[in-house]
């Protein structure tokens, strides 16, 4: 979860983002930082990916991760619930998106109402981040591509 500043208050953006393709899989921003806003992120990624088996989830010891409703949701879906120690940070991919986004998108607008940075920001991740934004890690191509290629290869193997 990462805050961003909206005019006259904090809004709060969760992201659930899927490790082999960087790519963001659930989003969803709130006016406050609590475990509703964690678990729409969670359920809008497992709804996209098609309610897959076998999931693993990493998060931290936020308090928004270790409550019993964001425990009972991995137990629904049938999701493996991964938590770093306290004082080890093992969610870099998800940082290293957030410092994207802040950097190519967030510290550049200078929003003046509430609304203004959930439209850009929910915006900015399915229209460019997942479709046209290169990743050094993925062979230089964006989320969506990688994702294609991976099909593709696994079809005619």
């Amino acid at each position: 979860m990462t805050y961003i500043w909206a005019g006259n208050r904090w809004a709060y953006l969760a992201v659930v983002v899927e490790l082999y393709a960087r790519k963001p899989a659930g989003w969803t921003m709130s006016l406050s930082p609590d475990t509703e806003l964690t678990a729409k992120a969670l359920s809008m990624a497992f709804e996209a990916r098609g309610k897959p088996n076998d999931l693993l989830a990493h998060c931290d010891q936020g308090s928004h991760y270790t409550s019993q409703k964001y425990r009972q949701l991995h137990w629904r879906y049938q999701i493996k619930h991964s938590m770093s120690r306290r004082g080890n940070c093992w969610d870099t991919v998800t940082e290293s998106f957030f410092g994207s986004l802040k950097q190519e998108r967030v510290h550049w607008g200078c929003y003046q109402a509430r609304l203004e940075p959930q439209q850009d920001v929910l915006n900015y991740i399915p229209m460019f981040h997942n479709s046209y934004r290169l990743h050094s890690y993925l062979g230089y191509m964006s989320p969506n591509q990688y994702k294609a290629q991976m099909a593709e290869l696994k079809k005619t193997a």
